[in-house]
């Protein structure tokens, strides 16, 4: 038995800036509600499903319930499973644990439901009745964990600055990636977002209490528009180092999912039955401390060996590349160009909701590859403790003979 994502049953959300449209709302009963709504749109019944996964990193309020408490909200609620964390590698291994419960049988249909919302994190107090004077440890729930790895002891600004100095990367070459990135991403918009819309849905806007919808977000909100005269001007954000701020993604909102299932139900559920998309093998990795974003390259290797293939079978490329030394690091350990990566977008333009991220590159991959007409892509991405992790799909459109 394999298992297959069927055609057109997955989603995001835009994703939305720091402090922006969704940075009040709770990010579980708002993935709940985007999720039912956009199954329903797809004609999909809900009944099918008999596993539910749920990818999240920041706390919300509710969220010691987990999956539980979002099947539950979408009117599922006979429908268990895990609560899956793994930073920004939470949408593959999530994908991951969907596919083997395929394989293995123990389910047929699973709901995969990625949900973050950076803005507003909690912040945790941990009592310490022996600490000085019996005072506990407060954390900042996201800007701490960025600003400091507690195995590592380093920034994640850090960690891309350390792979720029080993593979000789400088601020010029960081800046013509980003700026390649935005046109590709442009791609994206052309014709009233006609590539968006073959995926994207709104989120409902509301007070933070969800009592009432008071509009929708609709597109991507907080992107920076790009040049390359804007990037000259920035300076490295560390003192010595070559990473701007041009060079690297910012926080966002916002949530994803998908359906993962047997091939038989997929073809019987996906929005175009001609079109088959298998998960053909997955990757992990973990690089020496500080070095982060080394880690998509073995990743990568792993699950096209997985796979059973070898760089020279893979049509497309997407990855979660929080800084532009990513690619440029991919590029040259694979010896795929970093130019043909990413075409109509990635993290480094639309942002960084964490779990949500990997998802919606996923998808975008998917789409990409229905364009050609079919083929094999590649996501890939690193994540938090110098860890990677990546997929190998393959879309098949039996409608081109």
């Amino acid at each position: 038995m394999q298992a297959f994502i069927p055609y057109g049953i997955y989603w995001s959300t835009p994703f939305a800036k720091w402090q922006g449209s969704l940075a009040h709302m709770n990010a579980l009963p708002l993935a709940a509600a985007v999720g039912k709504q956009a199954l329903a749109a797809r004609g999909f019944d809900m009944a099918q499903i008999d596993l539910g996964l749920l990818g999240m990193t920041n706390p919300q309020k509710g969220s010691f319930y987990g999956l539980p408490y979002v099947t539950g909200l979408m009117g599922i609620d006979r429908v268990a499973g895990p609560t899956v964390q793994q930073a920004c590698a939470t949408s593959v291994r999530a994908l991951q644990m969907a596919a083997q419960e395929v394989v293995c049988g123990t389910a047929q249909c699973a709901l995969l439901v990625m949900a973050d919302r950076q803005s507003n994190g909690p912040v945790v107090y941990y009592p310490d009745p022996s600490g000085t004077g019996g005072y506990g440890i407060t954390e900042h729930w996201v800007p701490d964990n960025m600003g400091h790895d507690p195995y590592a002891k380093n920034p994640m600004l850090q960690t891309g600055e350390n792979v720029a100095a080993r593979y000789g990367i400088s601020t010029a070459e960081q800046h013509e990636l980003k700026l390649h990135r935005y046109h590709q991403y442009l791609d994206a918009l052309a014709s009233d977002r006609a590539f968006q819309k073959r995926y994207m849905v709104d989120a409902p806007l509301s007070d933070s209490k969800f009592r009432k919808q008071t509009g929708a977000l609709g597109v991507d909100e907080g992107i920076f528009p790009t040049t390359a005269e804007g990037l000259a001007r920035l300076k490295p954000v560390k003192e010595g180092g070559t990473i701007t701020f041009g060079g690297q993604t910012h926080p966002a909102d916002g949530n994803a999912g998908a359906i993962v299932t047997t091939r038989e139900r997929a073809r019987a559920v996906a929005t175009d039955p001609g079109i088959e998309v298998e998960i053909l093998g997955f990757g992990m990795s973990r690089v020496e401390p500080g070095f982060m974003p080394m880690a998509p390259s073995p990743a990568a290797i792993n699950a096209m060996k997985n796979a059973g293939l070898e760089i020279g079978g893979i049509d497309v490329i997407k990855t979660h590349n929080p800084f532009a030394v990513n690619d440029i690091a991919l590029a040259r350990d694979t010896g795929f160009a970093w130019q043909k990566m990413n075409n109509y977008g990635s993290s480094i333009i639309w942002g960084h909701p964490q779990a949500p991220t990997g998802m919606r590159a996923i998808i975008e991959m998917i789409e990409e590859l229905v364009l050609r007409g079919g083929g094999v892509g590649l996501f890939t991405g690193c994540a938090a403790g110098d860890s990677g992790y990546a997929t190998v799909i393959r879309v098949t459109d039996s409608r081109k003979g």
